[in-house]
């Protein structure tokens, strides 16, 4: 399951962000480093096209696809070496595929610390790319030994190079211009400002009639790198503590819609490439994950490693279309279901059948 950690400065409301995602019971105070260890929990991806699909066929379970969130504790200037949890954090962040800047805009008396939520970005990316620097100072003096016996690292030693260039700038790799092919080949060394970003800027309530106006220096420091989200993070930690119709009433009545938390979650599937393929019946309707551009064979995998194996073909037709026609049998009696074979680049939104023999 693809992970996501959360950044930011002590206070900023990254425990608040785990709850409101998971339902969790994290410990949210107004103190530093109330987290020392991760808390790691699962949040659904909100889908409604999988409860169209479930109400069609009146199906008896419904499962939604799912990412794993991992709450950090908070990074101070100096982690990189070694102040607040320092290394200790560091390697938290390691683990994930992306990560989700927590930045405080809210203003409250009795926590201490920035409500700017700039002045937050600007230190946690100094930290990372800090760590970074002496990631790839480190391994490239390894590799420099190495390649001396070993030409097939001068790819892996020419990323290094370009990598150690931009960060000696104090720039963080993901607003660096390089190569797909470097970030490929550095990947291995888990570098933190060469995974994807997200940022999710912690409001008050009194901030909600005028959001854009908050995050949109973020969105402007950011640019095309990361979609930003504002949101009241308290608030929507305490509507998911709700039953879904008390949580909508409560969200709406906040002119808030679905709330912020449904659109970031969807935000962080997509931004590491996932999308999502449906299987319906009476029995059950769920969403399956992968990733942009697999085959029909490999979606199979995602279901089953035997369904992969012993492929035949999958039976597909479009999520909507399948709904306007009313039920699977249906589709094809009227001929709309396609039969799609080994080659067939699955697109987001098909519902598939795979025929298979083992």
């Amino acid at each position: 399951m693809e992970k996501f950690g959360f950044v930011g400065l002590p206070n900023a409301g990254k425990s608040s962000l785990y709850n409101a995602l998971t339902g969790g019971g994290a410990l949210a105070a107004p103190y530093a480093f109330a987290t020392t260890d991760p808390n790691v929990g699962v949040a659904k991806v909100f889908d409604h096209r999988l409860d169209a699909l479930a109400e069609m066929s009146e199906s008896k379970s419904v499962v939604p696809a799912s990412v794993q969130f991992n709450d950090i504790g908070g990074l101070v200037a100096g982690a990189s070496k070694g102040e607040g949890l320092g290394n200790k954090f560091l390697s938290g962040i390691r683990e994930v595929d992306a990560i989700v800047f927590v930045l405080r805009a809210f203003r409250d008396d009795d926590v201490p610390g920035p409500h700017d939520p700039l002045e937050h970005l600007g230190v946690v990316e100094l930290e990372l790319t800090y760590a970074d620097l002496e990631t790839v100072e480190r391994q490239l003096e390894k590799r420099r030994k190495a390649f001396k016996g070993d030409p097939g690292l001068r790819d892996e030693m020419e990323a290094s190079e370009a990598a150690l260039s931009y960060l000696e700038a104090g720039t963080p790799l993901y607003h660096s211009d390089l190569s797909e092919a470097h970030r490929l080949a550095l990947k291995p060394w888990f570098l933190l400002t060469n995974k994807p970003v997200l940022a999710v800027v912690n409001l008050d309530e009194e901030q909600l009639g005028d959001i854009d106006a908050v995050i949109d220096p973020v969105r402007k420091e950011l640019g095309e790198l990361a979609p930003v989200f504002g949101a009241c993070v308290q608030l929507e930690a305490e509507a998911a503590l709700l039953d879904p119709e008390d949580r909508a009433e409560m969200l709406d009545g906040f002119g808030l819609g679905e709330g912020a938390i449904v659109r970031f979650i969807q935000a962080a599937y997509h931004t590491l490439g996932l999308r999502t393929f449906l299987t319906t019946g009476e029995k059950e309707s769920r969403a399956w994950t992968f990733r942009v551009g697999s085959t029909a064979p490999e979606c199979a995998g995602r279901i089953h490693s035997d369904l992969q194996r012993g492929f035949i073909r999958a039976e597909t037709i479009r999520w909507d279309e399948l709904l306007e026609i009313g039920s699977w049998a249906k589709a094809r009696d009227v001929g709309k279901l396609r039969s799609e074979g080994k080659e067939y680049v699955v697109e987001d939104g098909d519902v598939l059948d795979i025929k298979f023999n083992v």
